[in-house]
């Protein structure tokens, strides 16, 4: 089936539009923007910039992609955006693209949902099934794993971390990294617990959600040092693939220090 393009949309007849994609009444399409198969911008969408859709997303009124990176440093050069398939962008929703000195490329993974007014920022790399709720943003560089969850109005700084299957309650200002599994709230945001919920929801067995309760409860406690007790969390824990997945978020060098409880666990 051909593609679909209402008459007041203005479609540059540079860009690459794929089979049976629907542009909505007033949307505008840059020269350098390719929509992959079954695409529907709703109307009044705004696409620039290098910037890729996949296939199957729905991008509702008033979402911007593609605009140039909010960074003083960038002087116009052609950067990207790269979004995967079957993401649902709600209204007013902002994407930008990558900077040079950010490694000029912006990505973002597929089956997400960016709720109304959610932004995500110049150089980040979002993973699969993340949801941005309302207002949710992420400062530039940020690198935000599979199944996060970023509740209303939380604000993720600059070049942090957020591990997968992750949950950041609303309002919550997040300065330090995340760790897998994490939840956490609070302005500035503090480790909470685990997302237990997200866990239970994804079908993890009851065996590998008491296993991480037990390994968070050993890094987190009072007793020793910090390494110490990540020391002893390995040798405890090393048959545990999701233990072993924050362990190795917190031994990777980063921007930021990891987000810790702010009471005894």
């Amino acid at each position: 089936m051909s593609s679909q393009v209402h008459p007041t949309a203005v479609v540059d007849p540079k860009a690459q539009i794929g089979e049976d994609v629907s542009i909505g009444p007033f949307c505008v399409i840059g020269p350098d923007v390719t929509l992959g198969a079954r695409t529907k911008l709703m109307s009044h969408v705004v696409i620039d910039g290098v910037t890729t859709l996949g296939e199957d997303n729905v991008v509702y009124p008033f979402a911007t992609l593609g605009g140039p990176p909010q960074h003083t440093a960038h002087k116009g050069e052609p950067t990207q955006l790269v979004i995967g398939d079957r993401n649902l962008i709600r209204e007013h929703a902002t994407m930008n693209t990558g900077t040079v000195g950010g490694g000029g490329v912006t990505r973002v993974g597929s089956d997400g949902l960016y709720m109304i007014e959610s932004h995500v920022g110049h150089d980040c790399v979002v993973g699969d099934s993340v949801i941005l709720t309302k207002q949710a943003t992420l400062g530039g560089h940020c690198e935000v794993g599979d199944f996060v969850i970023v509740g209303g109005l939380a604000a993720v700084h600059q070049r942090t971390r957020v591990g997968r299957h992750a949950m950041i309650g609303g309002l919550a200002a997040v300065v330090k990294d995340v760790i897998p599994y994490g939840s956490v709230w609070g302005n500035h945001a503090h480790l909470e617990g685990l997302n237990l919920l997200g866990l239970k929801r994804r079908g993890f067995s009851r065996e590998t959600i008491n296993a991480m309760r037990a390994a968070y409860r050993m890094l987190f406690a009072n007793e020793g040092t910090f390494n110490e007790r990540l020391e002893d969390t390995v040798e405890t824990y090393a048959s545990c693939p999701e233990v072993m997945e924050i362990v190795d978020f917190i031994r990777t060098d980063a921007s930021r220090p990891i987000c810790l409880p702010d009471r005894e666990v």
